[in-house]
Formats: structure tokens, sequence, C-alpha cells
């Protein structure tokens, strides 16, 4: 996707085995009581909860419309913050796609299954296969952008269907989305084959061609976030920063697991001190990874102006 945000999940690094075919219990009517009744036709809201138990039936529904899952902890507030803009974006969308909420403390296998090691976390089934999608709370353009690449993915795998709206059923046959510049399709391709070098080589070439191409800008700054956070130990990282603390390479490492977790304030501040600490010749570099963490989260987002405004302060 072109704006592909921070995330821990890659393709090929969620393992569903153990939930695919999970029998689902049978419903255990009052003796003498009909059977109930099978749930029509229209019914599925776009917006529901998924348990460690209902999950295969999300998986067959990914077979027909694509799902979003939302990974989720009453605990957490970048979760608090994410989820009015999953629901928004999905209820304007029209049944084009919905989604699936999973609480990770009550759906344990599910956590498991998704490797959840921060959240919030989304990422969409399409034809029963995951697609990573972003972690940490997003800007709502954002949602937007990365759902609309979602439809054009689904299309390609002929998941077009939709569910039914207030009654109505809406078109098995939606507006198409514009195609993708190839260098971006290029770069969603990488990405959902876990290839990040492949995928920043695409969108440095859409740069080159077009060094106001906003999207292959944004996607960059994800897939190196992603490149740089894959497979790194979150307690090892904290352990090795705690133990040098000006040391830059060890700090950077756990802002960028911060942002790629919602701490975005976390991490800006975490840097920012780094910063205020080093002598004058030695800041350039945490200046750089905060220009480039600014514009991953967004230039109009009150936590970057707060820290722009920290940085300006500390620089004159």
């Amino acid at each position: 996707m072109s704006t592909p945000a921070p995330g821990s999940v890659m393709r090929g690094a969620v393992d569903l085995s153990s939930l695919r075919n999970r029998p689902q219990p049978p419903a255990a009517p009052a003796a003498g009581a009909p059977a109930a009744p099978a749930r029509p036709a229209g019914a599925l809201p776009l917006v529901f909860d998924v348990t460690d138990d209902t999950f295969g039936e999300v998986l067959e529904l990914s077979r027909t419309v694509p799902v979003v899952i939302d990974l989720w902890a009453e605990w957490c507030g970048p979760c608090k913050q994410l989820s009015p803009i999953l629901e928004k974006v999905v209820t304007e969308l029209a049944g084009r796609l919905v989604l699936a909420k999973v609480d990770v403390d009550a759906n344990p296998q599910l956590a498991q299954g998704f490797r959840a090691q921060s959240i919030p976390m989304v990422l969409a089934l399409v034809a029963g296969q995951p697609v990573p999608l972003f972690t940490g709370a997003v800007p709502e353009q954002q949602v937007r952008d990365v759902f609309a690449q979602l439809l054009q993915l689904a299309a390609q795998h002929g998941v077009t269907g939709t569910v039914p709206v207030d009654g109505a059923l809406a078109s098995d046959a939606p507006a198409a989305e514009p195609e993708l510049p190839p260098l971006h399709a290029e770069a969603f391709a990488a990405i959902e084959e876990g290839d990040y070098t492949r995928a920043i080589s695409a969108y440095e070439q859409a740069l080159a061609e077009n060094p106001r191409d906003a999207d292959a800008r944004a996607g960059l700054g994800q897939v190196r976030l992603l490149d740089r956070v894959q497979g790194v130990d979150l307690q090892d990282a904290r352990a090795a920063a705690a133990a040098d603390p000006t040391g830059v390479e060890a700090q950077f490492v756990v802002a960028d697991l911060d942002v790629a977790g919602g701490h975005v304030d976390d991490a800006f501040g975490r840097l920012l001190d780094l910063f205020a600490a080093l002598p004058t010749e030695d800041r350039a570099p945490v200046r750089e990874r905060l220009l480039d963490l600014f514009g991953l989260v967004g230039d109009d987002d009150a936590r970057v102006i707060r820290a722009r405004s920290r940085l300006a302060s500390l620089l004159f």
C-alpha cells in the first residue's frame, strides 16, 4: 500500500492455522425448543466483535468481502483514538468492507496467531489470507488511503462482494478504484511479501521520477520504519537504551518501536531529550530522524506540532 504504516505483521509471519479450522460450538437450545434459525442475509453489521471461537466465520466472510481486523484492548489509549476513525471510514464505505474488533486480552489465541507485539494493530483478511496494514494510531486520511488500496488488492483477488447496509443490498460491482501507479503497485507487492528492500527501492524510484509524489514519500518513510523494527525484541532494545542513555543508535531503536506501537509522544520525547544531551556537532542524525518521524506521523498532528516547537527551542 502506498502508505503502509509501522507494524510488526509481515506476510507469512501470521499463523492462523490453529484458528482456521477451529470447530464452532453448536448452540444448545432449551429442551423442546426449536433450533435457532440461521442468521438471515443482511444481519451482519459493518462493525462487530470477533472472538477466538467465532474467528472461523470471519475467515469465511473474507472470501466474499474484505475484513479489517482491529486488535485492541481496554487499557490502550491509542486504540481509543484509532477505533472511532476505523468505524467512521468503514461505515462511509457502505458495506464494501467490514470491521472485526478483537479484544486481545479476552482472545489470547487470536493475539498470538496475529503476533500482536503492540496495539492498536490493524490488518485485513482477503480470501482467508492476512494482509498487513498498520499499527499505532494513525490519521484519518491515512486510514482512508490504506483502505482504498485494500479494496484494490481485494478486487485483484476477486473479493468484490459487499454486505447489506440499512436493509438494502449494496452492489457486488463497486465503483472501480483508480489503479495504483506501477512503482506504487510494485512497492505494495513487495511489502506483502515482506521484501522491504525492494519496496524501499520502488518508492525511491517513484520519488526520483516525481519528487512531489506525497504518497511515495509517506510510503517510503513507513516501509523504512517497518524494515528497522522487523525482528527487534522490545525488551532487549529498552535494556540497551537504558544502559546507554546517549547512545544514538540504541535510542533510535526504542523510538522506532514506540512509534510502531502508537507511543508517539514517548518516541518524540526520547529523541528530543537525546538531542538536548548531545554536543552540537553530534546532533544532526537525531534531528534527521525526528524529521523523518514527523513526516511519518503527519505534519498536522498535534504531537508533531508540539515536538517541532520543542525542537525549534533547542536549536535557537
